[in-house]
């Protein structure tokens, strides 16, 4: 898919964009999202759909905003038609970027899927509107990857679709993530993908790595494949963001 999206007429449209972290999508990262969107003061919308729409959840992203020049809301997913008196488009396409929560991810694509939000969430990205999160928020965007949603032990999990392959989060930080993301690539179970550190992400411009960026000192991106067999693990080094 090219990095750049074409009406009909030809014209060019806006450059879908996407930026994820393995974990710690806190005020250096939203600093960047709000940076990618072009606007001086950007409307960020966070969609805790994958922690049940839990209040900390909430109370931790505005935390998060207060240092910046944004303007941030919530959309909650757990609504009656009374209160909700928009659509989930008219609400997500009001936005210049949408950060998803961490949590559930199998969850939160059931829901998504039910409700309709997967659609509004690809017009999202199509339109240019800047996508990102960490954990569930970066795992969502890819075909598939492991996740913690079941019980008694990590798992596969489909996603979206929007980035080609797989992916890792908390490569770092919870000692099952490798060997399982190693275990299931070199299988064939899982395809090549990309995995995070906590506080280490990726920016996308459509389907196309555009940079590399970190929060902290020593966390780390990767992509990972299998050849002949055996994992190759390439380490892709960060710029610091702050």
């Amino acid at each position: 898919m090219p990095s750049r999206m074409s009406d009909k007429s030809g014209a060019a449209r806006a450059t879908p964009k996407i930026l994820i972290a393995g974990g710690g999508f806190t005020t250096p990262f939203i600093r960047h999202m709000a940076e990618l969107t072009g606007k001086p003061r950007p409307r960020i919308c966070y969609l805790p759909t994958a922690v049940g729409d839990h209040p900390d959840a909430k109370i931790s992203f505005f935390n998060w905003c207060s240092p910046l020049n944004v303007e941030p809301f919530v959309q909650d997913v757990f609504i009656e038609s009374l209160s909700q008196t928009q659509g989930w488009d008219e609400v997500l396409l009001s936005a210049d970027a949408i950060l998803v929560s961490g949590g559930n991810t199998l969850n939160q694509q059931a829901i998504w899927r039910a409700q309709g939000i997967d659609e509004v969430l690809r017009e999202a990205w199509e339109r240019g509107i800047v996508l990102g999160g960490a954990s569930a928020g970066s795992l969502c965007w890819f075909e598939e990857g492991t996740t913690d949603s079941r019980p008694k032990a990590l798992s596969i999990v489909k996603c979206l679709g929007f980035l080609p392959g797989s992916h890792s989060p908390h490569y770092d930080a919870e000692p099952g993530r490798r060997p399982l993301y190693h275990q299931m690539i070199r299988s064939g179970q899982l395809k090549p993908g990309y995995a995070c550190d906590n506080e280490a992400g990726l920016y996308f411009e459509g389907t196309e790595l555009k940079r590399v960026v970190a929060s902290k000192d020593n966390a780390r991106c990767y992509h990972v494949r299998a050849e002949n067999g055996e994992i190759v693990e390439q380490v892709l080094e960060p710029e610091r963001i702050a």
